[in-house]
């Protein structure tokens, strides 16, 4: 190999590599170690930066473009096959970095919509409860995909507990146009069991800046229980412009206007 890294510096590549999704060893290319997985599309290569940092460059250009928070943006030359790269300065931050583009490579458009299509593809829906059931199952995706997103927490409020979380559809299910909306995972937001009811029958809607607005119909002493009362916004972070083709509709089509904005 001609790749400036130590061998105990391969190793925790490697480790890095294994411990994030990437299971699957690819030839290695100059001084480039290549990794791919076995449960997302997204192939991997790493490189030596000098000292402890290490480049790390992406086969998806929409994941390579989604990790702007990781590290600093690496240009050409890349390995065949990288469409973008990060640069990140120790092996800790290497490993935040794999983890975030394995989860994006799972959920980012169509990679969700090509699941649902392969579990159903099977599945008779001549009948109402036939329907449900692919209509469950598309659910049960949706909110994998949200977990992953969002990173195993509600994007508003940051609670950590996955078994309460629940999946919100921005625009919903029912009026959704294709099944590309519906399990689109810019259509939906990861909350909270008293954010998602109030989410869900238009009490609160999020504005283009990710601010939390409360309807007017909610009185003081209501805001308080739920835990409104205070300003709330979705995680900047993870709010994605592709959020903002969606969020008018919940605007202008579920919130309840009446009282005022609050």
């Amino acid at each position: 190999m001609t790749m400036d890294f130590s061998p105990a510096t391969i190793t925790r590549i490697e480790k890095a590599a294994v411990d994030n999704g990437f299971d699957l060893d690819l030839l290695v290319e100059q001084d480039w170690l290549g990794f791919a997985s076995t449960q997302c599309p997204l192939r991997i290569w790493l490189r030596s930066a000098g000292g402890t940092a290490v480049h790390a460059t992406f086969s998806q250009q929409n994941v390579a473009r989604a990790l702007d928070q990781y590290g600093m943006p690496m240009a050409d030359p890349f390995p065949e096959g990288a469409l973008g790269g990060r640069t990140v300065t120790d092996i800790p931050s290497l490993h935040h970095l794999l983890r975030r583009a394995f989860q994006l490579s799972k959920t980012l458009p169509d990679e969700l919509l090509h699941s649902f299509e392969k579990q159903i593809a099977t599945l008779p829906r001549t009948t109402e409860i036939e329907r449900l059931v692919v209509q469950r199952v598309g659910q049960d995706i949706f909110r994998g995909g949200l977990l992953d997103y969002w990173e195993g927490r509600c994007a508003i409020t940051g609670l950590a507990v996955p078994e309460l979380l629940r999946a919100s559809h921005i625009k919903p299910w029912a009026f959704c146009d294709s099944d590309a909306e519906r399990l689109d995972i810019f259509n939906g937001f990861l909350l909270s069991p008293n954010l998602d009811v109030a989410f869900d029958r238009g009490f609160i809607t999020v504005a283009d800046d990710g601010s939390v607005i409360v309807s007017g119909m909610l009185d003081v002493a209501a805001r308080r229980t739920l835990g409104l009362d205070a300003a709330l916004r979705v995680r900047e972070r993870l709010l994605h412009d592709a959020h903002r083709n969606y969020m008018p509709w919940h605007r202008e089509r579920v919130f309840q206007h009446g009282g005022g904005n609050g």
